[in-house]
């Protein structure tokens, strides 16, 4: 069998990294004056290339690339998809959303672009040297887009507290790479799991296990790392708030997945119970302070806490049945969690001129389109059946009972009960009627052919996950086997996506 050459196992990353210095080269071709909406197209188009390599990456084999530090396998290639169908769709959303004249555009596009390439990276590094530096990559960019709207106070406060705490969690995830390090001699994520449960010191996994795991949750906003959320949701613009609470953590989560079930499940004795207890924090502490806000971006943020709880639960399950129902509900969430932003952002407008759910009083009349794309977007969020929130959650805690763990799954059920509460309440202020006609009369954001296409695709990944989502399982699986299947390496031979499927 011909060797793969390594360039082919990283190809959407390189296609993004060309995407975001095109976007920065002819940016600074253009006259300050001009338009640069053309910037956010060459984004879309370089990100929909993205996509189609990561597609054609499950024609080759199974196997790793630059001495074993990246890994192409049907589990990379559904998070790259995931992932850069996130980015394709805030690029659309941004092309209406960001106002004609706004400061440094080809910036922000690139930046877009450059933090794709953190978060692919992230979920193909099988090397925890690759992983540090591809999620500097993705937060850098995210600490930067937080603050865009520098004219405000609440942009540069979100990414300063974003920044602050992001440091601090990144530096408890490079010391655990150092201790693990010092237990195993090697940073190679095969070689840990090889070398991992007859390491003589003990202590050190079991702190680097800890150490790594602190940094994680933070990136996906679990109890009780969660503090940043809230204001960090609120100061930023809408459409970074889409990017910025879907594709990140769905790097994460990747990451997450491969540390606990493919680098150290020798520890699940330690890591099951931990995760067990942060996933009842998570729902419980999101969805009770959901429920006192007032701010539907706060809301939401609590939202978002509480939903990384649900994700959590499926890591009680064993093997596969776990790792297959956390990634088809971190690909659940993101759609309807991005569809969700993206109708708060063109009700809201660009400055967020109307932040409170007061404020949606109405909207099924104002636009009933907006109107019944909310409601339907907060009704997957609940989890009721025809959509894609629903099989997540029921993937997730079916999971989590095959795992042993009913009671994880009782509390689950419960908080999604509560969760329903502030989610029907924002969905009934939509319905109810305007108390004064002036309100009907509002103006809202225009829709253009980009927002109309990006919720057109948002719309159409719930409903499909929703209604018909064994085609989106069957990869999931794909990608579960890959994960726990012994890795290509020289000297064993490769093999393909069919054969994991066989």
């Amino acid at each position: 069998m011909n060797p793969v050459p390594d360039i082919y196992r990283i190809l959407p990353e390189v296609i993004l990294t060309i995407t975001g210095v095109l976007v920065m080269l002819v940016d600074a071709s253009i006259a300050p004056m001009r338009s640069r909406r053309g910037l956010g197209r060459l984004a879309a188009i370089g990100t929909m290339f993205a996509i189609w390599a990561s597609i054609w990456q499950l024609s080759l084999p199974t196997g790793t690339g630059f001495s074993d530090t990246v890994e192409t396998s049907p589990y990379t290639v559904f998070f790259h998809v995931v992932i850069c169908g996130i980015v394709l769709v805030t690029l659309l959303l941004s092309l209406d959303a960001l106002p004609e004249g706004s400061h440094h555009q080809g910036e922000y596009y690139a930046l877009v672009v450059f933090g794709a390439v953190g978060m692919c990276l992230m979920t193909s590094a099988v090397e925890l040297l690759v992983v540090f530096i591809a999620l500097e990559i993705s937060s850098i960019s995210t600490y930067i887009l937080a603050g865009y709207r520098k004219q405000t106070g609440k942009g540069p406060e979100s990414a300063i507290k974003y920044f602050l705490l992001g440091s601090f969690a990144t530096a408890f995830l490079l010391y655990g790479i150092a201790l693990v390090f010092g237990a195993t001699g090697t940073t190679s994520v095969y070689e840990i799991a090889h070398s991992a449960a007859t390491a003589q010191n003990q202590v050190l996994i079991e702190a680097s296990l800890g150490m790594m795991l602190v940094g994680i949750l933070f990136k996906v906003s679990a109890a009780p790392f969660h503090v940043w959320t809230p204001d960090v949701y609120e100061g930023a613009p809408s459409p970074v708030v889409a990017l910025m609470s879907t594709a990140p953590k769905v790097a994460a989560f990747a990451f997450l997945l491969r540390i606990v079930y493919e680098m150290f499940p020798s520890l699940h004795a330690i890591w099951a119970p931990a995760l067990w207890v942060i996933a009842v924090l998570s729902m419980t502490i999101g969805n009770l302070a959901a429920l006192r806000q007032q701010n539907v971006k706060r809301m939401l943020a609590y939202s978002a806490i509480a939903h990384a709880g649900y994700t959590l639960a499926a890591f009680a399950g064993f093997g596969s049945a776990g790792i297959s129902a956390a990634v088809f509900y971190t690909a659940a969430y993101s759609a309807m969690n991005v569809g969700i932003f993206t109708v708060v952002t063109l009700v809201s407008g660009y400055d967020d001129e109307r932040p409170l759910i007061q404020d949606y009083r109405g909207l099924l009349y104002r636009s009933p389109l907006l109107g019944s794309l909310l409601i339907f977007f907060l009704i997957s969020l609940t989890g009721i059946p025809f959509t894609g929130g629903f099989f997540g959650k029921f993937y997730a805690f079916s999971a989590a009972v095959g795992g042993g763990a009913v009671i994880l799954a009782v509390i689950g059920l419960l908080n999604s009960g509560v969760g329903a509460a502030y989610y029907l309440r924002l969905a009934f202020t939509a319905a109810q009627r305007p108390e004064d006609a002036n309100e009907t009369r509002m103006p809202l954001m225009p829709m253009g052919v980009a927002v109309g296409a990006s919720l057109l695709f948002t719309v159409a990944a719930t409903l499909w996950l929703g209604i018909s989502p064994g085609n989106i399982l069957k990869a999931t699986e794909a990608g579960a086997h890959t994960l726990q299947a012994p890795p290509a390496s020289s000297v064993a031979p490769e093999i393909t996506a069919t054969q994991i499927n066989q």
